[in-house]
Parts: structure tokens; sequence; C-alpha cells
């Protein structure tokens, strides 16, 4: 996705810890014409598995997910970070660790909005190391759902988040790459 490569090269933002800084496309600010691009695009790509529900994480996997389930006609289901009283149990529960947070993170889903017969595709905003998806492949799979497969807006490549969720058997698709950040600048391309 050309406009997502361009965009990231103009505002993406290198800050320590290992972290891009892409508030003003995804994270806090959004560009209803990108995200709307951003949806149509994981949906062309996810459309021939059939999908019945998107899933995510709040806040930042909510506008890309929600793009992408209106594009496919299906509903969008975001984890929870906190857990609330309105949730009726069962409920299905795995931990992340976020960078961006600074530490773990509890993750919530209640079996009222994911279970045995849904056919899911994660939407999420990063794919880095590979935690917060994995996390989000535990919900599913307590929640006897069937994860089709993953998309993320932005890759961080040189984390290797992609290797360490293969076991998973599902086709990942990203629609930016960076495959090199460092003091000195990024290297971005366009997602595989």
């Amino acid at each position: 996705m050309q406009a997502l490569v361009e965009a990231i090269r103009q505002q993406g933002e290198i800050l320590p810890g290992g972290i891009l800084k892409v508030d003003g496309l995804v994270n806090h600010q959004l560009l209803p014409d990108l995200t709307r691009e951003m949806g149509e695009t994981f949906a062309r790509h996810f459309a021939p598995l059939a999908p019945t529900k998107i899933v995510t994480i709040e806040v930042s996997g909510i506008a890309p997910a929600i793009a992408t389930a209106m594009t496919l006609g299906v509903p969008m289901v975001y984890a929870r970070k906190k857990k609330p009283v309105t949730m009726k149990e069962p409920i299905f529960t795995a931990q992340s660790v976020s960078r961006t947070k600074g530490g773990v993170v509890d993750l919530f889903v209640s079996s009222e909005f994911l279970g045995p017969g849904d056919r899911v595709v994660v939407i999420d905003d990063f794919l880095a190391s590979g935690g917060t998806l994995r996390a989000l492949s535990t919900l599913i799979a307590q929640s006897g759902a069937g994860l089709l497969g993953i998309g993320c807006v932005v890759e961080k490549q040189f984390e290797h988040g992609r290797a360490k969720l293969a076991d998973l058997g599902v086709p990942i698709h990203t629609l930016a790459n960076i495959v090199r950040m460092d003091e000195t600048g990024m290297e971005v391309v366009s997602g595989q």
C-alpha cells in the first residue's frame, strides 16, 4: 500500500526502545481515506477465506479492523484491556507484553461474541515481536473459533515476529514493512 508507505516515511518518528511513532496515521489520529483503503486492502486479501468475524485489540487496532469488517460485511470484536462489569461469563483471557504501555496487558473477550463456528481474521496495527498477536490467537483458540489469517498495518520485519507466529499455520498479510529502523532512519517498503 504505497500511500501508507509514503505516510510512514513522512510522519513516522523513531523513539527510544525500538518504538515507531505513527500517531498521526493509526494510534491517535486517523486519516479516513487511508483507513478506508487499509480496510479495503485487507478485505480483498482475506475475503476468499470467508471470515465471519474480524478480531482486534482496543484501541489502535479498532480503526483498521472496523474498516475491514465493514468492507466484508461481518462483525468486529475487540479484546478489552480491562474487564468491564457488563462482560458476561464465561470469558476468554490472555496476557501480552506491551512496550508502548510499559508492561503486561490483560486481554478479555466475552463468549457472548466469539465462539465455535466463528471463522476469524485478526487485524491489528503492528506486527513486531508477535506477542500481542500470539495472545489474540490464544483467546481465539479458547473460544473454539477458527483462526484463518492475520493482517497488520505495519510489520517491523527486523523483530522477526512473523517467524515466531509460523506455527499458527495461517497467512499473515501486512500493508507496510519496516525493513530497518535505527538512529539513522528507517527503510519502509510495501508489505507482504
